[in-house]
């Protein structure tokens, strides 16, 4: 019996359960490396993870070919522009040939969040994995770290019409789970999972140690903050919320 203040949980992938900049690296340099182009680094990656990967790849190569280092100190150009998107077919088909090959490899489990799924299994809440990574790259992933077993469902990316931060995957998430948003919490670690909350009507908790774009987390609106999964505390989301117990 679900004795909890909550009917379900959503919770992110990349930044949230798994630290996969490491998978986004390899990937995205061996992508480069058949493009002939420079690779980059950890830090150019972090700020870019979290809109899909099609937004990654394009984001990248967009750093690559338009930075004014590339160019000898002279501004981009729209022939460099035009390049980005000649070239996204062809990146789009290594990145994922290589990305499958690599998947969970230089990637971890962040600390606490085994016992904070454990938490949220045992107050009775039904589990889904949202996230913006395709469903082909997430499933396995969530399968080599031994997570797959927590989640009824797992909508990735390509699971619906549109990604987050549109709302529209929490609802049909919250649908598939049968639960109502209000009574749903996302849980994720970014802008893109606050907002798509936001709007759904769900409450959200981000975590302070994912990427976020590069951005500072605590500048989010978001219903509260965790440095770890193991330290949940729906109960306190509760009162913030005003949701009542039924």
């Amino acid at each position: 019996m679900n004795h909890s203040l909550f009917d379900a949980a959503i919770v992110d992938l990349d930044g949230t359960l798994v630290d996969t900049l490491g998978d986004f690296v390899v990937a995205l340099n061996r992508m480069l490396a058949d493009l002939s182009l420079s690779p980059v680094d950890r830090s150019v990656v972090g700020a870019r993870v979290g809109k899909g990967s099609e937004h990654l790849i394009h984001s990248v190569l967009d750093h690559v070919l338009n930075s004014p280092v590339a160019h000898d100190g002279r501004a981009p150009t729209a022939i460099n522009k035009e390049a980005v998107e000649r070239l996204l077919p062809v990146a789009w088909a290594s990145y994922q040939r290589h990305y499958l090959a690599i998947n969970g490899q230089h990637a971890s489990v962040y600390p606490g969040v085994v016992q904070g799924l454990q938490l949220l299994q045992r107050q009775g809440l039904k589990l889904a994995c949202l996230t913006n990574k395709p469903t082909a790259f997430a499933l396995p992933l969530l399968k080599a770290k031994g997570l797959d077993g927590f989640f009824s469902r797992v909508f990735g990316g390509d699971s619906f019409e549109r990604k987050k931060p549109d709302p529209l995957p929490l609802r049909k998430t919250c649908e598939a789970l049968g639960s109502t948003p209000a009574r749903t919490v996302m849980i994720g670690d970014s802008s893109n999972d606050a907002q798509a909350a936001r709007a759904a009507g769900c409450p959200v908790l981000l975590v302070t140690y994912g990427y976020n774009h590069g951005e500072p987390v605590r500048g989010v609106d978001a219903d509260g903050f965790v440095d770890t999964l193991a330290a949940l505390d729906l109960a306190a989301l509760q009162t913030k919320t005003g949701l009542a117990p039924r």
